[in-house]
């Protein structure tokens, strides 16, 4: 969100840009001392028999994002599903966690931010591109869902190719190492002559 504050001439743009990577901050502040108290908690009360924290969707998408990239409507619209997003799994959060009332604390702060950025990038948006509004809306997840697409791609690709590798190295590669060894076998140890030609040689 600085650097989007940093590219962008609007000066209206710049100045919400840098309150939402303030909130952003504060935001990581937060989770970071929560977190902090919730293992030093945790730490008398034995030992963790299972962690779920692979199950959580995260905020993925944001780390590739390229702000560069994007054009100040399409950041926007981004910026806007993304807030979105964060706020619904915000909410379920706060209302699944009725016996621990200072996580939910924490997290009805941050919802009450996520709702102000899902509230100014939409009417930001309708404030720049006011007859693209709704194509830009339309158009943003369809560049995650390629985005997913790649990341998919390339996982099955290394898979592949690491079943590649296995089959040769395991299947291929065992029946030449056997040839080799048998051939190893048939040849005479020490240095072997090598039949001289009786006539004159190139350099004769």
């Amino acid at each position: 969100m600085s650097r989007a504050a940093e590219l962008t001439a609007d000066g209206l743009l710049r100045r919400l840009f840098l309150r939402h990577a303030l909130d952003e901050q504060r935001h990581a502040t937060l989770f970071a001392e929560r977190a902090r108290a919730l293992l030093a908690a945790a730490a008398n009360a034995g030992p963790v028999r299972f962690e779920g924290n692979w199950l959580a969707p995260g905020e993925r998408g944001l780390d590739d994002l390229r702000v560069e990239q994007q054009s100040p409507e399409s950041l926007l619209a981004f910026l806007h599903l993304s807030e979105k997003a964060a706020a619904g799994r915000f909410q379920i959060y706060q209302e699944v966690l009725a016996a621990d009332p200072q996580t939910r604390a924490v997290f009805r702060e941050v919802l009450r931010d996520e709702a102000f950025h899902m509230t100014y990038t939409d009417k930001q948006l309708g404030r720049i591109a006011p007859r693209r509004r709704g194509w830009r809306l339309w158009q943003a997840p369809l560049g995650r869902l390629w985005k997913a697409y790649l990341r998919l791609a390339v996982a099955v690709a290394g898979a592949i190719g690491t079943v590649a590798l296995l089959v040769q190295y395991f299947v291929l590669l065992p029946p030449f190492a056997l040839l080799a060894k048998r051939s190893q076998r048939r040849e005479l140890p020490g240095w072997a002559p090598v039949p001289t030609s009786s006539g004159k040689g190139q350099y004769r």
